[in-house]
């Protein structure tokens, strides 16, 4: 239970600002809310204030915002199991597995807008002085001037 609540708030995180986020976004609220309306009201707005906190997040403090929604998604999934009989819960485990096995991506990663994802290994190496990163930005690389006596 607590894996399937982990992949839930992963889930969260991962789609938002992507294209999956909107089915991600009324189906989670629907099953969350458990067929009422006010309470798949009230997560729609908790999901959509995750994704503006994801979106307004300075690139430093990003990961941090990431780890601080999953969790809270996982608690929050983790706390309405826990309140079911234990009918209801298999029943909301079974409907949760589908949900995800639906909007999470086939290969097991994805980034969203202005990120990588990479599904191996990753060896990045710089050496004689060279420069070398996964995402460098905007940088020029050039040349130095050859040593030798001055030009006059």
């Amino acid at each position: 239970m607590t894996a399937l609540a982990a992949a839930g708030g992963t889930a969260v995180v991962q789609a938002a600002s992507t294209d999956a986020w909107t089915g991600l976004r009324q189906r989670l609220a629907r099953w969350l809310g458990r067929g009422n309306p006010q309470r798949e009201n009230a997560e729609l707005e908790r999901l959509d204030q995750t994704a503006g906190e994801l979106d307004m997040a300075r690139p430093a403090e990003l990961e941090r915002v990431r780890i601080r929604q999953e969790a809270a998604w996982q608690a929050r999934i983790e706390t309405l199991l826990e309140s079911l009989d234990d009918t209801e819960r298999v029943q909301a485990v079974e409907q949760l597995s589908a949900l995800l096995d639906q909007h999470i991506p086939q290969g097991g990663v994805s980034a969203s807008q202005g990120g990588q994802a990479v599904s191996a290994n990753v060896d990045i190496r710089a050496d004689h002085g060279s420069a070398a990163a996964w995402n460098m930005g905007n940088v020029t690389l050039g040349n130095p001037p050859q040593p030798g006596p001055p030009q006059g």
